[in-house]
C-alpha cells in the first residue's frame, strides 16, 4: 500500500484487485493467499547445501555418507553481479549511483549482453564437484585417504624450541564415544601420533577433541614435550636382539645387517622411520592394538644394552665376527679393567646373543618340506641343475680372489 495525502487527509490506495472489489461489492471475487516465508529464505545457502548433502546420526551408525565430505558445494554467485543481467538495466542506488554531480540518474534500460547465461554456466562446470587431494604417493599413509601414516609436519615451537628436521606421523585416528550426564553420548576423536628428527629423538602421545584438527594438533604438540633419546647402533640398526612386551602383545626384534631394510608390521616401520632405524627385523604375537605395539615398542628400545655397557658389566670385551671380513675378529668395546686369562670363566655366558636375552631362546618353527620334494618330476630337475648349482659360487670367488673368471 501506498500512502498519499489529499486535503490534509491520509487516503490508502489499494492494489487493483482490492479497488475493483469496493467499485463492485456485489460481485465475488477469487483471492488466493500467498506466504513469501520459508526455509529458503530464512537460511543461509551453506546451511541448505548441508542440510541436503548431510547424514543423522543414525545413518552415520550405519555408514552412510562416508562421501559426503567429499563434495563440494557449487559457488552459484561466482561470475554473478548484484543488478547485472542479460537484460542490462540501470538500477540507481544497486549497480549505479543515484547522483552523478548534480544530474539524479534515473532508470533506463541499455543494450543486452549477449552469451551472459552461457558464460555462467561455463564458470560452472568449470567447478570441480569433488576435493582433489593432491597428496604425494610416498606421503598417502596406509590405506587410501584415511590418515594413519601421514605426515603432519613438525609439531609447533615451544618458546625457543623450533623442532627442525622433525617429522610427525599419525598411527591412529579413531572415533570415541562418551557418555555425559547432561549431553548424553558424546562423540570425540582420538589420535594417536608419533614424532622425531630421525636420529634418535622420538615421542609419542595421543589425544582426544571434538574436531579431528583439533586431536591432531594437540596430539602432535603433546608427542613433542615428551622426546625421549634413543640409542642407535651405527645409526641404522638396534644394538641387539629383544622381545618387549606390553599387555597381550608381545614382541620379538632382530638386528639385521646394512641394507635388509625394515621387514615388520606398518606401525613398527613407521616408528622406525621416525626414530632413524633402517634396518630391522620384527614379528608381532598376540593382540595388535596400535596403542600396545607402540608402547612395547619403546619399552624394548629403551631396555637395551650398548656395547659399553655390556663390557663394563661383564669386565670382558666386545668381539664382532662378519662373515663379509672372512670372520676375523673385530673389537668394538673394550672394558676399564678385564678379566685375568686365569680368572675362572666356567660361569661367564661368552655367547652375546646368549646373554642380551638372559639366556632365553626364541622358538624358531621348523619349516615344512613342500609337497612335491618325493616327486619324479622335482628329482629329475635336481639331477639337471646338479652340475650347474654351483656356478654363481664359483664365479664370486673367481672375480674375488683371480679378477678373472677362468680356470687356473
Amino acid at each position: 500500500a501506498k500512502m498519499v495525502g489529499v486535503f490534509g487527509k491520509s487516503v490508502t490506495i489499494m492494489y487493483n484487485h482490492v479497488l475493483r472489489n469496493i467499485l463492485a461489492p456485489s460481485k465475488e471475487v477469487a483471492t488466493n493467499t500467498f506466504r513469501y516465508t520459508s526455509f529458503y529464505n530464512k537460511l543461509s545457502a551453506e546451511d541448505i547445501w548441508r542440510g541436503v548433502t548431510s547424514v543423522s546420526n543414525a545413518g552415520k551408525k550405519r555408514g552412510r555418507g562416508k562421501g559426503s565430505g567429499k563434495r563440494v558445494a557449487k559457488d552459484l554467485n561466482r561470475g554473478q553481479t548484484i543488478g547485472v543481467g542479460s537484460r542490462n538495466f540501470v538500477w540507481p542506488g544497486l549497480n549505479a549511483p543515484i547522483v552523478r554531480g548534480k544530474t539524479l540518474i534515473q532508470q533506463e534500460r541499455l543494450s543486452e549482453v549477449n552469451n551472459m547465461d552461457r558464460n555462467i554456466n561455463k564458470i560452472r562446470d568449470l567447478m570441480g564437484t569433488y576435493r582433489i587431494a593432491k597428496v604425494n604417493s610416498i606421503d598417502r599413509g596406509w590405506s587410501g585417504a584415511k590418515m594413519p601414516g601421514r605426515s603432519i609436519g613438525p609439531p609447533d615451537a615451544i618458546n625457543e624450541e623450533m623442532f627442525e628436521n622433525f617429522d610427525t606421523r599419525v598411527l591412529e585416528n579413531k572415533i570415541v564415544f562418551i557418555m555425559k550426564g547432561n549431553m548424553g553420548r558424546k562423540r570425540r576423536y582420538s589420535v594417536l601420533s608419533i614424532t622425531g628428527n630421525k636420529k634418535g629423538l622420538a615421542g609419542f602421545a595421543v589425544a582426544k577433541a571434538p574436531e579431528v584438527r583439533t586431536a591432531l594438533r594437540k596430539s602432535k604438540n603433546r608427542a613433542a614435550q615428551k622426546v625421549i633419546k634413543i640409542e642407535l647402533c651405527d645409526n641404522h640398526t638396534v644394538f641387539h636382539d629383544f622381545s618387549c612386551a606390553f599387555g597381550k602383545t608381545r614382541i620379538f626384534v632382530q638386528r639385521k645387517p646394512e641394507g635388509y631394510g625394515l621387514i615388520c608390521h606398518r606401525a613398527i616401520e613407521t616408528i622406525c622411520k621416525v626414530i632413524g632405524i633402517r634396518n630391522l627385523h620384527a614379528k608381532i604375537e598376540g593382540s595388535t592394538n596400535l596403542q600396545h605395539i607402540v608402547k612395547a615398542l619403546f619399552l624394548g628400545l629403551l631396555q637395551q644394552k650398548t656395547h659399553e655397557e655390556i663390557s663394563r658389566k661383564t669386565n670382558l670385551h666386545v668381539i664382532e665376527f662378519r662373515n663379509e671380513t672372512g670372520l676375523h675378529p673385530h673389537i668394538i668395546s673394550k672394558p676399564e679393567s678385564c678379566k685375568a686369562s686365569k680368572d675362572p670363566l666356567s660361569k661367564e655366558v661368552s655367547d652375546y646373543t646368549q646373554y642380551v636375552l638372559d639366556d632365553q631362546i626364541s622358538l624358531k618353527k621348523r619349516k615344512f618340506a613342500p609337497f612335491y620334494i618325493d616327486s619324479k618330476g622335482y628329482n629329475l630337475f635336481l639331477k639337471r641343475k646338479e652340475q650347474v648349482r654351483n656356478q654363481q659360487k664359483v664365479r664370486v670367488n673367481m672375480n674375488a680372489f683371480d679378477n678373472d673368471l677362468q680356470s687356473v
